[in-house]
């Protein structure tokens, strides 16, 4: 079942999307809060139906699934191999050590909900505040049961369904800071969606992940090459720490980023970076 926030002018709702019609249909009872319809579980899943003829996909505005999350999104850095090495090289982590370039530990940090913008949105460049603002495609699950302390092996049972996140991130402030929040905090450094895919959709070990800027290919990866799964994230980040309905992970993004290549290529006014994931559509944003 795939999910979306959309409207027409006139107030958000929840959705269902059939992807291969390209439409968006009302549901059956109707839903207008995203966390609300994962709240309900597995019951208020079984018990949706669509309703009408729909609306073509093209015809609405599509929202961020969930435009704004109780918590900080949570992120995670340097997990796939190559994008760890090319990030290492590119001068812009601060504290790089050669043969150091795999962690032993999952990298955690957060974007705050203000980043959070939909999948068509303009999302700002801040000049003057940055001039190094790069793309990153990112797998990011959507927690549907609550829980702490959660194993390895139970870990699948807490997600709801996945979704695309691009973590937007100012480069030179994520390496003068160390820290790496002020970089990816600024406000609108966060498109999501275009729909969350519930997970009986979805095998996340095996997704076709990509990204695009002004239609040159730029990232093409799988998630088969994730330094730590998802499994393994879940455990990570409940580990004494409540994980609930409606949290995100951002699971990381492969090599192909702007500043991996030589020299490092920003984005600038008018770009547009388009970014897909296997059955999850296509998340589109302009750079302002």
């Amino acid at each position: 079942m795939k999910l979306a926030r959309f409207h027409q002018g006139d107030a958000p709702r929840i959705g269902l999307v059939d992807e291969a019609t390209g439409r968006v249909f009302d549901t059956d009872p109707a839903f207008d809060d995203m966390v609300a319809l994962i709240q309900g579980g597995a019951s208020a899943l079984a018990g949706i139906m669509p309703k009408g003829e729909g609306f073509p996909l093209d015809a609405v505005t599509l929202e961020a699934p969930i435009p704004r999350p109780a918590r900080n999104v949570f992120c995670v850095g340097k997990n796939y191999h190559e994008h760890a090495h090319e990030f290492a090289k590119s001068g812009f982590e601060a504290g790089a050590v050669a043969g150091a370039e795999i962690d032993t530990h999952p990298a955690v940090f957060t974007k705050p909900a203000s980043c959070v913008v939909g999948p068509y949105a303009d999302v700002d460049l801040h000049a003057g505040v940055t001039d190094s603002v790069d793309y990153e495609v990112e797998l990011t699950l959507v927690i549907g049961k609550k829980g702490r302390d959660i194993r390895r092996e139970n870990a699948l049972e807490h997600v709801w369904g996945y979704t695309i996140v691009n973590d937007v991130t100012a480069r030179d402030r994520q390496r003068r800071h160390k820290q790496w929040f002020l970089g990816k905090a600024l406000d609108t450094f966060c498109p999501m969606g275009p729909w969350i895919a519930t997970s009986d959709e979805v095998d996340p070990e095996n997704l076709t992940i990509r990204s695009w800027v002004n239609d040159e290919p730029r990232q093409n990866a799988n998630t088969k090459d994730l330094i730590f799964d998802i499994p393994s994230l879940i455990e990570t980040l409940s580990a004494g720490m409540t994980l609930v309905p409606g949290d995100l992970i951002a699971t990381g993004t492969p090599a192909g980023v702007g500043i991996g290549m030589k020299p490092p290529r920003f984005l600038k006014k008018g770009d547009v970076v388009r970014m897909s994931i296997t059955g999850l559509g296509s998340l589109s944003n302009r750079f302002v």
